[in-house]
């Protein structure tokens, strides 16, 4: 399997990010009563944050639970990544975060009909890889949730960078 740029790695896994620990999230819609009486945007936006929390700890296990089998995420520069490349990059822990936070007030949930939900904001990325390079940046990205088997996976995600 070929390996993912450096450059392409942040973008992809820290473009998927939400780490909504500063902030609530905003609950755009609802939809369906989930389980134990939370909206499906309540869970959805507890499950991103739980996976962005993942990632920031090269927690594979925890990601590989969340993405679904045909998770595909497209960053900024238009490069795509497989389930397969994000749990293979948890794995080396090439790089760590200082910060993986989403910027305050800018989380937004959507639920679009009864099993497709997205999470858009605004995330600050810091911290450092094992080549000796560093990032320190603010992007965009938006994901999407799929409900299948009861559970709502990470399916799609895509990412900006700074123009």
């Amino acid at each position: 399997m070929q390996r993912l740029m450096k450059g392409q790695r942040l973008v992809a896994i820290l473009g998927a990010a939400v780490v909504a620990a500063i902030a609530a999230p905003t609950i755009a819609a609802s939809a369906q009563p989930a389980h134990h009486g939370k909206s499906a945007a309540e869970i959805v936006a507890a499950t991103d944050v739980k996976y962005q929390a993942a990632v920031k700890h090269n927690d594979v296990a925890t990601i590989g639970r969340i993405l679904t089998d045909d998770f595909v995420i497209v960053n900024g520069r238009g490069s795509a990544f497989t389930k397969a490349d994000i749990l293979n990059d948890a794995s080396t822990q090439d790089c760590t975060y200082e910060q993986q936070d989403e910027v305050a007030g800018t989380q937004t949930v959507r639920v679009f009909g009864r099993s497709t939900a997205t999470v858009t904001a605004e995330l600050w990325i810091k911290g450092s890889c094992t080549d000796g390079s560093t990032f320190d940046q603010k992007l965009w990205f938006s994901d999407t949730y799929v409900l299948r088997h009861g559970a709502w996976g990470y399916s799609f995600g895509q990412s900006s960078i700074h123009v």
